[in-house]
């Protein structure tokens, strides 16, 4: 005979003697249902809802900040000072900005590019202002200065 799962446990078959052999229990007012049939209802159901998500974005690699040489922060200052005087003389000229955003969910981000009619330039909350309006208040786009990378454009291209 049998005996329990641990010593001192009684044997489960002497336990449960009066069900064990019964025949197993059908609905007499449904249809039997198939193997199957019973898996594909349990199929929809996600035990991990987002796991997917959380894997994929924690592959999701993001850039570094670039820190630009002197010779290019000062490139860089040049352009913006000529840019800032044509916008003086009535001239808002269309340029490309490649510049630095940063990730909102990890640690870095990456570099993107616009082009579009410059504003004004702020030189002291060192932002440059654009034409292109955002959000549901329409606010122009502003750029941080300090986290441009290249400007370009026809009005700046001969300076180096």
């Amino acid at each position: 005979m049998t005996k329990g799962l641990r010593d001192g446990e009684p044997d489960a078959r002497q336990v449960y003697a009066d069900i064990v052999d019964l025949p197993h229990w059908q609905s007499q007012k449904r249809p039997h249902m198939g193997a199957l049939e019973r898996a594909a209802q349990f199929s929809p159901f996600a035990a991990l809802t987002g796991y997917e998500d959380m894997i994929s974005e924690e592959a999701r690699e993001v850039g570094a900040w670039e820190s630009l040489s002197e010779t290019a922060l000062e490139i860089l200052n040049a352009k913006i000072t000529h840019i800032a005087a044509a916008i003086e003389e009535g001239v808002h000229p269309v340029i490309r900005f490649e510049y630095f955003i940063e990730d909102a969910a990890k640690d870095g981000g990456s570099y993107v590019s616009i082009t579009e009619r410059v504003r004004r330039i702020d030189t002291v909350g060192r932002r440059i202002q654009l034409f292109k309006q955002v959000g549901i208040s329409k606010r122009y786009m502003e750029l941080e200065m300090g986290k441009i990378r290249d400007i370009s454009g026809e009005l700046v291209d001969g300076i180096e």
